[in-house]
């Protein structure tokens, strides 16, 4: 039999036993929905949140009638004022209601002799649903402020801007795309997990899960050189691999293309076909790269729990970069497009934003990806030719 032949015996062997895996076929097909899935319900929170914000405010109030105009002046703001709890300060810690504005008794003498009326804003800093409220009652209160400043100032003949040494007018030049990207920063991290749990399960039952069902040893007794089995497994495995990414990409192009994302996040996003196109590429050399990782692991393990507990951990890969780009400033440079799975995110990023990729620096992160897959198989083929494959 000759090589090309015995690679695909192996290859067809490998795809036909996994398609009767449940495990395998529940990685490939249906847990890549989970990153689409994930994408829209966070779609539909931004949205919900974004309503709130632009809805009326309710806002419960202890002494209204010290300070009249400050409560016309907030309700001309849509704000809906309500009557304040008993005791605010339990009320807000128990979660009853969001925050309170105590206005104290000696407000209009204060006001009215010139001198700065102190308000209390009661909220707890440690609930994040709340947040959107207290920032809305604060500017909304420094904005009142301000404008009985600048009414004050005018009625002696200074005028307002005097204090104003300097003045900024903020340029936004962002783009509908690059706004919506901003709102979709986890895509990239859900678009290279399907890689790694795609061929997950086939990777550990080609190698840990024959080993500990013995079938491993009369395998290695056929007349197939190590080397082809190897490429034939691993085939497989990306065969699995590279439908999980397909399937993540076509949902993700669902939800940004006929989604009306404008209604919940306020901007359009389109993903074209050039654009999935190019995140494929893009994620190919990383396919390699994962899928010689995986077998690298399950070659050193002895049963497929183990194998299996390992692998998993391998999603931190993706996701200690996800976390250090959705927290600090990460710019592209050489270093970090070398680095297998960081630079790809960077470079999905690009596109999802509707920028422009470097070329030079995309050859330079796939041919480097690559390069490590490659090392790697080869790896794990000299791994195949001992007896230690066999046993722990």
């Amino acid at each position: 039999m000759k090589a090309p032949s015995r690679f695909r015996t192996v290859f067809a062997k490998e795809v036909v036993d996994n398609l009767r895996d449940r495990r395998t076929l529940a990685a490939a097909l249906f847990y890549p929905l989970l990153g689409p899935a994930m994408i829209l319900l966070m779609i539909y929170a931004v949205g919900q949140i974004t309503k709130r914000a632009e809805g009326p405010l309710q806002l419960p109030v202890r002494g209204a009638e010290h300070a009249p105009h400050l409560i016309a002046f907030l309700e001309q703001n849509h704000v809906a004022i309500t009557d304040a709890p008993d005791y605010p300060e339990q009320a807000v810690s128990a979660g009853d209601v969001d925050l309170v504005l105590v206005i104290p008794d000696d407000f209009a003498t204060s006001f009215s002799a010139g001198e700065p009326a102190f308000v209390q804003l009661i909220i707890d800093e440690s609930r994040d649903e709340a947040r959107t409220k207290v920032r809305r009652a604060e500017l909304l209160l420094y904005g009142y402020g301000r404008q009985i400043g600048s009414l004050r100032l005018r009625l002696r003949g200074v005028n307002p801007s005097v204090g104003d040494a300097v003045v900024v007018d903020r340029v936004d030049v962002s783009t509908p795309q690059g706004q919506a990207a901003r709102i979709l920063g986890m895509a990239p991290y859900l678009i290279l997990v399907s890689l790694f749990v795609g061929g997950m399960y086939l990777a550990i039952d080609s190698t840990a899960g024959e080993r500990e069902r013995g079938s491993l040893e009369p395998l290695l007794i056929n007349p197939v050189k190590r080397s082809e089995l190897v490429l034939g497994k691993a085939a497989a495995v990306l065969v699995f691999t590279t439908v999980a990414l397909v399937e993540t990409l076509v949902g993700l192009a669902l939800i940004l293309n006929y989604f009306p994302l404008e209604q919940y996040i306020g901007a359009r996003m389109t993903l074209p076909p050039s654009a999935l196109l190019s995140i494929f590429l893009i994620c190919l050399p990383l396919m390699i790269f994962v899928v010689a990782v995986q077998m690298m692991i399950a070659s050193y393990t002895k049963s497929f729990k183990e194998a299996q507990n390992y692998i998993s951990l391998m999603l931190l890969i993706p996701a200690i970069p996800a976390l250090i780009m959705a927290v600090l400033p990460v710019k592209e440079s050489l270093w970090l497009v070398l680095l297998p799975t960081v630079g790809q995110q960077l470079f999905i990023n690009q596109i999802l934003r509707g920028e422009a990729v470097t070329g030079s620096y995309l050859v330079l992160g796939s041919v480097t990806t690559l390069g490590v897959g490659i090392a790697l198989l080869v790896m794990v083929a000299r791994r195949y030719r001992t007896e230690g494959i066999l046993f722990r």
